[in-house]
């Protein structure tokens, strides 16, 4: 599945706090970006067909559309002084973008 650094983990705690209950964090892969697909990610309920997996208590959710593309992958959240945010490290990628927001 995925895994999530401990900042990560941290920040997406904090963010489900304000969330409803049952909420998830929503992990997913659209067409676009400057290298051919680019990375979501939002606050969302699981849906059926989902692969969820819990990681430390929390629900993570991705569409089945967009596992293939990212199984495997890290997400850390850097909040340092040129933090970036989410940043997802995805073995799965055969070229990134300067930014880490798009992936081939």
């Amino acid at each position: 599945m995925i895994s999530l650094t401990s900042e990560a983990q941290s920040k997406i705690t904090s963010m489900l706090k304000h969330a409803c209950e049952g909420s998830a964090l929503r992990i997913f892969i659209e067409p676009g970006g400057c290298s051919g697909f680019e990375y979501g990610m939002s606050i969302d309920s699981p849906k059926d067909n989902d692969h969820v997996t819990t990681i430390s208590d929390l629900t993570v959710a991705i569409c089945p559309d967009s596992y293939d593309y990212i199984k495997g992958s890290e997400i850390h959240f850097d909040d340092g002084l040129s933090g970036k945010g989410f940043e997802i490290r995805n073995p799965n990628a055969q070229s990134t973008c300067g930014c880490g927001k798009s992936f081939r």
